[in-house]
């Protein structure tokens, strides 16, 4: 009979976790498939199955070294359908002593389990996941004081930390930090795009498991043609296709969007990380490892960028998100309260950027950090979205997406909600960016260099829209203050013509 019991959450899949440094039969592990979960935010279909498709083959996998595992399926009779009443259940069913359980990366989470822990009339304990390469506070003990965090100061102390690409005497390796300036050319086609994988082998009965809970979900799915690694064995896998297929083009076309493409030469392991199936660390060593032996054919640009987003960007948002929750999740900086248009969740608009970026949003569960902050994120700042519905779009659709880093990108680098915290001005563009980075604009109904008239891409006005109505509290910033040159220099008919454009588009955003 088991005296300890440790919960294990569906994101907390790291098999190299010191738990499992040794089998101990008085321990008996726990993992649910639970509606609580499936139903706090509507999910795309295509995250409920790669969560639980990731939560039993780590469950298997653990079982097949020794350790004793309790899981409960969504549809099994016994399940209460959230932690707290499982969590009693199998405390009295096998006269639990003890309850232990790893902390949870969600704020909602980690109040919830540690209400439940003081509850109970038995011992417990939390422990860390043991993935993260700064503590949760870590971030916010550096910035102590500040008024704005820098990320690339941020990125610099931790490639200090562990000796990433440094030279001696604390040096980045070739004398430069940022390659970020290479990392934006417009795909051209010249380079092939390799086929993802497929792991869809055996997802079916998840599939149909799900569909006949009634769990709400939204979005595509094939079964058999499923592009998201979800075993561990999987994962090491898509992470070695990514480094012969992918690396040596990855940052060349980092920033780049394509309508013939969904993925381009991105990763695709953002789920099995986030998941912790993968842990950064090696992820980071396995990649710099592969330059180095193939830095012949792979610039330095190429490794860069990715190295960037794993220790820099992902850290630095997880820091963000501990330093200011629970109130992060409420700010909302512009006082922005218009409604997310209808075809956010169909992908039925005219405008091609937006139409393919969620497109591939829901045929993928999926879209690169560009798609996310340029063009959903762009528009949605512009039209001046409430952002606790884009949150709720966000977090629902990528499968990659759990709150600690969805809603500080969400929040902050996009919406500029947090005043500035994150990013040091609003991520805005009209549609000359779009054109520069994708082919979007070729075939579309609006014109890309109309600010006015009919056919008059809805991002030339609404930039400029933008600006005019928050003069008050963005005019100072020291990066924009060219935008508000350019206002200034404006006749005032033309001025005047742009702001009843961009009213008319603001006043019709569901039929744009």
């Amino acid at each position: 009979m088991a005296k300890t019991l440790r919960l294990i959450l569906g994101d907390q899949l790291n098999q190299q976790h010191s738990w499992f440094s040794e089998t101990n039969d008085d321990v008996l592990y726990l993992m649910m498939e639970v509606r609580q979960e499936t139903d706090y935010v509507k999910h795309h279909i295509q995250k409920l199955v790669a969560f639980f498709a990731a939560m039993r083959a780590f469950a298997r996998d653990m079982k097949a070294k020794g350790h004793r595992f309790a899981y409960l399926k969504l549809d099994d009779k016994e399940n209460t359908q959230d932690f707290e009443g499982n969590l009693k259940m199998l405390v009295a069913k096998h006269g639990i002593e003890r309850f232990e359980y790893q902390a949870p990366d969600e704020y909602r989470l980690d109040v919830q389990l540690t209400d439940f822990a003081n509850g109970l009339d038995i011992a417990s304990s939390t422990i860390d996941t043991e993935h993260f390469l700064t503590h949760r506070t870590e971030l916010a003990e550096m910035f102590r004081g500040k008024k704005t965090y820098l990320m690339e100061s941020f990125y610099r102390f931790m490639r200090k930390k562990y000796d990433i690409m440094m030279e001696d005497g604390g040096k980045p390796l070739s004398g430069k930090w940022n390659y970020d300036h290479d990392n934006r050319n417009r795909y051209d086609g010249a380079i092939p795009i390799p086929e993802p994988e497929n792991y869809g082998a055996g997802l079916s009965e998840i599939l149909d498991m799900i569909e006949k809970s009634g769990a709400n979900h939204f979005g595509k799915i094939d079964p058999h043609n499923f592009f998201w690694p979800t075993s561990r064995k999987q994962s090491l896998d898509a992470l070695d296709f990514f480094l012969e297929k992918c690396l040596p083009y990855f940052g060349t076309y980092q920033d780049a969007m394509s309508k013939e493409n969904w993925s381009l030469f991105h990763s695709r392991i953002s789920f099995p990380i986030n998941a912790k199936i993968l842990h950064p660390l090696e992820v980071v060593k396995k990649a710099v490892a592969y330059w180095e032996e193939h830095s012949d054919l792979i610039n330095i640009a190429q490794i860069e960028g990715f190295i960037r987003q794993i220790i820099g960007w992902r850290e630095y948002m997880r820091g963000v998100y501990w330093a200011h929750m629970p109130d992060y999740e409420a700010l909302n900086y512009f006082n922005h309260t218009r409604k997310l248009p209808g075809w956010f969740w169909t992908g039925e608009t005219k405008m091609n950027c937006l139409k393919h970026s969620i497109t591939n949003s829901l045929d993928n569960a999926y879209a690169h950090h560009i798609q996310r902050l340029m063009v959903t994120g762009n528009f949605a700042l512009l039209a001046g979205i409430d952002p606790d519905q884009l949150d709720e779009w966000y977090l629902g659709i990528y499968i990659d997406a759990i709150q600690w880093v969805e809603i500080t990108n969400t929040r902050g680098m996009s919406q500029f909600a947090d005043g500035g915290l994150v990013g040091t001005k609003p991520y805005v563009s009209s549609a000359n960016y779009m054109d520069k980075m994708s082919d979007y604009c070729k075939g579309c109904h609006y014109k890309k260099k109309e600010k006015v008239g009919e056919k008059a891409c809805p991002f030339n006005s609404l930039y400029w829209h933008f600006y005019e109505r928050h003069e008050d509290k963005l005019k100072k910033n020291p990066r924009i203050g060219m935008a508000y040159r350019n206002l200034a220099r404006m006749s005032p008919e033309k001025k005047a013509e742009l702001m009843a454009q961009a009213e008319a588009h603001l006043e019709n955003l569901e039929n744009l």
